[in-house]
């Protein structure tokens, strides 16, 4: 009992110490901390959501639009009010889907957050501000969103920004596209030049209760419209350059693609630059479908053929070889001995059609376009130790490295030399070596005579590939064999010969405005370097292929061209696969004594430079120049 009267005080006291301590931290909480806690109440349901700005434009030279921005009714859903709704917003979506007659399914994923696992479609931004599903409504399925909110509770239709391109398909790989759902530029110049048009992001502070529902704005800042970006691009000859090519990427029996660049010659401005097959961007307006970028990807109409194409140049290369032949001390106006082939170790290496040009000077070698003298040129040179000599005048013309133009995707191109063969056969070797005992029994089967040269390139390719051969030397000095180049690589080169030397890095940018009009930055195309060729040796390359439209191999292409008007000087190429037709190539620039512009042109299988290439390019050139019944693409530039 005397235990028990202890006890019972002893909890009392204990009850009343917990009860004021209790009383001690609700004090210390709501009068002494009341105002930190309620700060951070508060703090916590405030969301910061981003607010888009408006993209800047993309001009052409003359300040005529390329790509802009056009109001489109657009219908959004705020995914939190779907959410809240007693199914999850399921009957509303359906409902939309009906009104808008857009799969239920394409919508729902429309919604869906982005991250790891979120395959597009998918939305990259706030989940607190709606959500577009839908661009391009009509506007009276736009009125029955409006004027009846209680069967579309949480969805909203209003006129808001897209993407436009008001010329459909021209200049579509130049101009690149938008990411879906993100809005930034992912190719071409939208994404060169992300950082100018996209503006700054305004941002909007909302306060929101435990359910995510907005309950009021706290404060706003607007977003800052994107810059606008002018280009050297113009549209009319980019319409020109655009239509011949895939005049003469059609007309060329099994020809499959092509590319062409036309650039100033004295600057390095772009003025056009095409790719064939194109696409009309608008099919990105809104979020691209599965079957539409499966149709996109299965030929590469994504690819800009004109920086990430490569192929041989074939002769279009000889410019390199002959300022390397006369750095190496071949006099430019030695006789020289163009037999239809000459003997490299034991294959016998010959000129189109096994043709006897007779002797002649290297003016004439590149008129008529003579592989046999460049022969004996790569062996000597192999043979006097010095293999490297063209190869260190390919890279001088800016061959085998990127350009550095303004777009994304730049392809390099090849240089090979012993290094390259060396590494690539090491690579190779398992794969060669098998190929070498087993053969090509498929190939066998439709061409038993393709399938016995096949094996015995791989049976020498297994034995000895790894060393830098007097016959690669010959194939490299005609621009055959491993080597490969780009179209604007090509350009590029022959700007450099036009303009007496520099080689410029490319730009298609020319300045970049602000929204309210004025000058942020010229783009001016920077000096890449200076071609170790003298100036008496670049004279004698263009006044020879001056000769080459005229009366060398691509005389037929030009026939009746009024040079009287405008000398165009340029070289054919016919690029060589065994097995497959040529690749066609026309190189130019023009005027030829006094040149402005560099046209390039390359027809994928087009069969020889002549025959596709170069009669693009003469269409090019008639149509900038306003020739042969045209009117000018350039009525004003061209008398610059």
């Amino acid at each position: 009992m005397r235990h028990s009267r202890f006890r019972l005080p002893l909890v009392h006291l204990l009850v009343a110490v917990l009860f004021i301590t209790l009383l001690g931290r609700l004090w210390q909480v709501q009068i002494v901390d009341g105002e930190r806690y309620t700060r951070a109440a508060v703090a916590d349901h405030v969301r910061r959501i981003a607010i888009p700005p408006v993209r800047g434009r993309i001009l052409d030279d003359r300040g005529r639009p390329l790509a802009r921005n056009r109001a489109e009714m657009t219908v959004s859903v705020d995914r939190v009010a779907l959410r809240r709704q007693p199914d999850g917003g399921r009957a509303t979506l359906r409902a939309l889907a009906e009104l808008l007659d857009r799969p239920y399914k394409e919508l729902a994923r429309r919604l869906r957050l982005c991250g790891p696992k979120v395959g597009k479609p998918c939305w990259a931004g706030s989940p607190y501000q709606p959500i577009p599903v839908a661009e391009g409504v009509a506007e009276r399925k736009a009125m029955q969103i409006v004027e009846r909110p209680e069967r579309f509770p949480g969805v909203s239709a209003a006129p808001a920004p897209v993407r436009d391109h008001p010329r459909g398909e021209l200049a579509a790989h130049v101009l690149g596209y938008l990411s879906p759902g993100e809005g930034k530029g992912a190719d071409g110049l939208e994404a060169a030049y992300e950082a100018d048009l996209k503006g700054r992001p305004g941002s909007r502070e909302v306060v929101v209760d435990s359910a995510g529902q907005v309950l009021r704005t706290v404060r706003e800042q607007p977003p800052v419209p994107g810059s606008t970006l002018v280009t050297s691009i113009d549209a009319d000859v980019q319409r020109v350059v655009e239509r011949a090519l895939s005049k003469a990427v059609r007309g060329a029996r099994g020809a499959d693609s092509g590319a062409a660049v036309v650039m100033e010659a004295r600057t390095g401005r772009i003025v056009a630059m095409a790719s064939a097959p194109g696409y009309d961007p608008r099919v990105w307006t809104g979020g691209i479908d599965q079957a539409d970028y499966r149709k996109l990807t299965r030929d590469d109409r994504l690819l800009s053929r004109a920086v990430q194409g490569q192929w041989p140049p074939a002769s279009t290369w000889k410019i390199v070889s002959t300022a390397a032949a006369a750095a190496s001390g071949y006099p430019l106006d030695g006789r020289y001995d163009c037999p239809g082939s000459y003997q490299v170790g034991d294959r016998a290496f010959r000129n189109a059609g096994g043709a006897d040009l007779g002797t002649m000077n290297l003016h004439r070698a590149l008129v008529v376009s003579c592989d046999t003298i460049y022969y004996r040129f790569a062996e000597q040179l192999w043979g006097k130790g010095d293999d490297e000599a063209m190869q260190r005048m390919a890279r001088a013309f800016g061959f085998g490295a990127k350009t550095g133009v303004d777009l994304p995707g730049e392809a390099a191109g090849r240089v090979p030399d012993r290094a390259w063969k060396k590494a690539f056969w090491e690579a190779t070797r398992d794969e060669t070596c098998e190929a070498a005992r087993k053969g090509y029994p498929e190939v066998a089967k439709k061409d038993p005579r393709r399938a016995a040269y096949l094996k015995a390139v791989a049976a020498e390719n297994c034995a000895g590939g790894y060393a830098w051969s007097a016959g690669d030397a010959a194939n490299f000095s005609i621009g055959q064999g491993d080597v490969l180049v780009t179209p604007l690589q090509l350009a590029r080169a022959y700007a450099a010969l036009a303009n007496g030397g520099t080689l410029f890095s490319p730009r298609v940018g020319k300045e970049v405005r602000g929204p309210d009009g004025a000058l942020v930055r010229k783009i001016t195309p920077p000096v890449a370097g200076r071609l170790p060729v003298p100036a008496k040796t670049l004279r004698y390359l263009r006044d020879a292929l001056a000769e080459v439209p005229r009366s060398g191999t691509a005389a037929q292409a030009f026939d009746g061209f009024p040079f009287g008007r405008l000398a165009v000087a340029g070289k054919t190429g016919t690029a060589e696969a065994y097995g497959a037709t040529d690749t066609s190539w026309f190189a130019s620039f023009a005027p030829a004594k006094k040149p402005k512009y560099v046209v390039v042109a390359v027809v994928s299988k087009g069969g020889a430079g002549g025959e596709a290439a170069a009669p693009a390019v003469r269409e090019i050139w008639s149509g900038m120049y306003g020739l042969e019944g045209r009117k000018a693409a350039l009525p004003e530039r061209s008398r610059r």
